[in-house]
């Protein structure tokens, strides 16, 4: 049952949640902050819907509203933002290795990070590791692939 791990760990937030959480968490590190405005412009999404999660969010408990300074991460909320940050990575990580162009990985990436359990994230990770260390075998798999017919 697909996302069936996510349903039986109800502390993780919804795949919206952590895209917010996500994103904010970006927007701190590249600037410093993260406010509503700059969170609607990067995701396309509506002030109002940004309003609207940041205050679930809030009441979750991944994040706060300073004055001032705009959001911040609770504890919670930067373990959960880091979480997503290094499954993403992870992905990344894995398609690099066989040559798919940034676009597609970002499309595929978007597509399937949150349907993924952690125990398969952490076996694409020892894939993508054990290709890095055996270079001849990465080749090998390359190479033994048909072309694709457009």
């Amino acid at each position: 049952m697909l996302n069936s791990w996510r349903m039986s760990t109800p502390s993780l937030p919804s795949q919206s949640a952590e895209d917010y959480l996500e994103r904010i968490h970006e927007l701190i590190e590249e600037k410093g902050y993260a406010r509503v405005v700059d969170i609607a412009s990067s995701l396309q999404v509506r002030q109002a819907s940004v309003t609207s999660m940041v205050q679930k969010l809030g009441e979750l408990g991944y994040l706060n509203y300073e004055k001032y300074r705009g959001l911040i991460l609770t504890d919670k909320g930067r373990a959960v933002a880091t979480q997503i940050q290094k499954r993403h990575e992870t992905l990344s990580r894995f398609f690099s290795l066989f040559g798919l162009d940034e676009e597609t990985q970002r499309h595929d990436i978007e597509g399937i990070e949150h349907h993924l359990s952690p125990e398969t994230v952490e076996i694409l990770s020892s894939l993508a590791k054990f290709f890095e260390s055996n270079p001849e075998t990465l080749k090998q798999f390359l190479k033994s692939r048909k072309p694709r017919k457009d």
